[in-house]
This record gives structure tokens, C-alpha cells and sequence, in this order.
């Protein structure tokens, strides 16, 4: 037995021989996160807001219910820059969003396909609007050291390290070792960013990722080889969108692997499986995942977002490994 084993005995005895009573540490409570997908507050959403709106409100309990709420946020905040002539779709949004975005995210992933639309100086706008409302960002910053740094989430007594990665081009967004940009999904970067959270003291590292093919319902061998890389690296679990429709839930190794929540604030789709989304609520501590569960959110003309109550989405608890089946309430 070490002395410091030893010391801690004595002590003990002593408190008892004392009629004093000696503490233990008590377990810390499980931290709930919500993970939604794709916001998008350009066109319907931004002209909604404009009119005094609020794309949010039908999910705002929701939102304010857990202890830390993430998003992809899928568009630039800003007032200047210009449009990429090279792409058939770019957003920005207002500057008077941030009023819908504020007291309902805690954090913002900027690791996306939209994120660079106008160019490094509203990719910047963005990430100081955001800033200014109290809003983390993560998965870009203003060179490829910060934008591969985690977003640390502490509560509890749990500390979660998230990071974000796109991997859908154009890659000219991507940060450089002294320009702006996002971070890019390359296996080796990932996966010593990976292990780099964990030897910093995290106990759980969630990746969030952007990838996979538009509108196909089942992840590709792509996503599915690198969900299973980034677990054997580490990783506790695995959380993506970008597809536009929510895709495959599955477990690897014991890990939850939810290949995309589809969207969430986003307007312009006609067909139906575009306009579902999950809210992914995750219930963790210590230990790793103790139960998940989706929402179903059905998604109006406007672009907003509704809980759907009566719906069938998948779910699961510890330690089990079976994707399950829960109604939404």
C-alpha cells in the first residue's frame, strides 16, 4: 500500500474514532444535451423573422429544457461580402436573427458547406455576432489551429469536448494557418484531435459532423468507415447531418452513431422526408451515453420547425445496444 493509501486510512479511522462523519463524494448529476440539425435562417426563415416571427418558438421548451443546446448553424450572419459565383445556392442571413439564436443555443457549429458563402470577412462577422450574443461557435475560427480547437461543454463535474468537422466541398473553405475558415474532415487531423481532447482532460469527446450525400437515407461507406475510425480512436459517440433527410441510427463497439438529424430551420423542400428533422436529446455522465432519444420536427413553408407529437422515432438506453422505437409525446 502507497503512504498516500495509507494517510487516507489513518485519516478515516481517526474522523470515525471522532464521531466525525467522512464524505465521500457524491456522483454528479447526468448532463442532457440537445443536438438539432441544419439552421438556416437566410430566405423563409430570415423574411419570417423579419416580420416579427420566430421560427423557434414551437420548439423554444425544448430548447431552454436541457442543460446545453448545439446546432449547425448553415449560413454566414452578416451584412457585407458577396456572393461565390461558383455555387447554385448561397445564404446570409440578418443581422437581426440573433435574436431568435440567443437564449436558446448555447453553441454553433460553423463546420459546414455554407459557412465561407460571402467570403472570409462575413465568415468573421459571423463568428463576432455570435460572440456578441453569448453564443459559442466551433469547427472554424480565424486560423486552422482555432478552428480545430473542441468546444468544451462543463457541467456537472463532466467535461465534454465536441468538435466539428465538414467534409462536403468546396473545400476553399477551409481555415489555413493564417486565414479564416472551417475545419476540414481529413482521418488524420481528426483523429489526432480526437486524442488530443481526451489527453486534455476530456471525459467524453462527441464528434459533429457534416457529411454524406444529399437526400440519401442510409449513410455511405464513407460516413460509416469514418464513424468507425473516429470510435477506435476514441470517440464516445457520433453525431452528423448535412443530407437534408435524417438518416440510419446504429451502434459500433457500444457507441451511438447518428448519421444525420436532417434539418431543422430550413425552407425550400417539397418533399416530405426534407421537411422531418430530430432534435437529439442525450443523457450523459461519467460513465458515457445513459439513454437518447429523437424528436420528430416537421417543417412548415416557412422553414420552421415543429414538434411532432404521436410520432415514432428511434431511441435507446444503457447499456443496451438495440435501436428502439419511442412515440414522441
Amino acid at each position: 500500500m502507497s503512504p498516500w493509501c495509507c494517510w487516507r486510512v489513518l485519516v478515516v479511522v481517526l474522523a470515525l474514532t471522532a464521531g466525525l462523519v467522512v464524505a465521500t463524494p457524491a456522483a454528479a448529476d447526468p448532463v442532457r444535451l440537445l443536438f438539432v440539425g441544419d439552421v438556416m435562417l437566410d430566405d423563409g426563415p430570415g423574411r419570417l423573422i423579419s416580420r416579427g416571427g420566430d421560427p423557434l418558438a414551437a420548439f423554444a421548451p425544448l430548447l431552454q429544457d436541457a442543460d446545453y443546446t448545439i446546432g449547425n448553424l448553415e449560413c454566414p450572419i452578416a451584412t457585407q461580402g458577396k456572393a461565390l459565383n461558383s455555387k447554385i445556392f448561397s445564404f446570409r442571413a440578418d443581422p437581426r436573427v440573433l435574436s431568435v439564436l440567443k437564449g436558446r443555443f448555447d453553441a454553433l457549429a460553423v463546420a459546414n458547406n455554407h459557412s465561407g458563402d460571402y467570403g472570409q470577412a462575413a465568415f468573421l462577422e459571423t463568428l463576432d455576432h455570435l460572440a456578441g450574443q453569448g453564443v459559442a461557435t466551433f469547427g472554424g475560427g480565424r486560423n486552422l489551429h482555432e478552428a480545430h480547437q473542441p468546444l468544451w461543454i462543463v457541467r456537472h463535474g463532466l467535461r465534454i469536448a465536441v468538435l466539428a468537422y465538414n467534409e462536403f466541398k468546396p473545400r476553399s473553405f477551409e481555415a489555413g494557418a493564417d486565414w479564416p475558415g472551417i475545419a476540414w474532415s481529413e482521418d488524420s487531423q481528426v483523429i489526432a484531435d480526437i486524442r488530443a481532447a481526451r489527453a486534455a482532460g476530456a471525459d467524453l469527446v462527441i464528434p459533429f459532423m457534416h457529411w454524406g450525400w444529399e437526400r440519401e437515407a442510409q449513410p455511405s461507406e464513407r460516413q460509416r468507415q469514418l464513424a468507425r475510425t473516429m470510435i477506435d480512436a476514441g470517440a464516445d459517440l457520433i453525431v452528423g447531418g448535412h443530407p437534408h433527410v435524417t438518416q440510419t441510427v446504429e451502434y459500433y463497439r457500444g457507441k451511438l452513431i447518428v448519421y444525420s438529424l436532417g434539418n431543422f430551420v430550413f425552407d425550400g423542400f417539397a418533399e416530405p422526408a426534407a421537411r422531418t428533422g430530430w432534435a437529439l436529446r442525450l443523457t450523459l455522465d461519467r460513465s458515457g451515453l445513459l439513454a437518447w432519444e429523437t424528436i420528430a420536427a416537421e417543417i412548415d413553408d416557412d422553414g420552421s420547425p415543429h414538434p411532432q407529437a404521436g410520432v415514432s422515432t428511434p431511441c435507446g438506453r444503457a447499456p443496451e445496444s438495440i435501436v428502439e422505437e419511442c412515440v414522441n409525446r
